[in-house]
């Protein structure tokens, strides 16, 4: 389990609005940082098009790559901390390009210089 990977992972149970069921997700996190078995990832969900202009929004198009089957929205105001047992699946990945846009949109999620 790598930055940059995509995988399948279980996120219920929820509470409120979190993003919940299994779903593919990001991971963030750099390999080198943490001991516990735990993976910091940003969930993937299905675009729409209401989310043209939402900062926290990476739109993702499917590819050979990331193995995604339509348009798609990396939703790093979703991200968090998860154990690694609720990780299925390795389903893709997403090249340094993406792993970019995706740490400056949580950026602005935490309003970072």
């Amino acid at each position: 389990m790598k930055q940059g990977e995509i995988w399948e992972i279980n996120l219920s149970p929820t509470v409120g609005a979190e993003i919940k069921k299994k779903r593919p997700a990001v991971i963030i996190n750099d390999d080198a940082i943490g001991i516990l078995p735990l993976k910091v990832i940003v969930p993937i969900t299905e675009w729409k098009d209401r989310f043209q202009g939402a900062i926290w929004l990476v739109r993702i198009e499917p590819d050979n790559e990331n193995k995604l089957m339509k348009p798609s929205a990396i939703d790093t105001f979703q991200i968090r901390s998860v154990s690694t047992r609720r990780f299925l699946r390795k389903t893709g990945s997403v090249p340094s390009t993406v792993l970019n846009k995706i740490k400056t949109a949580i950026k602005a999620v935490i309003a970072m210089d």
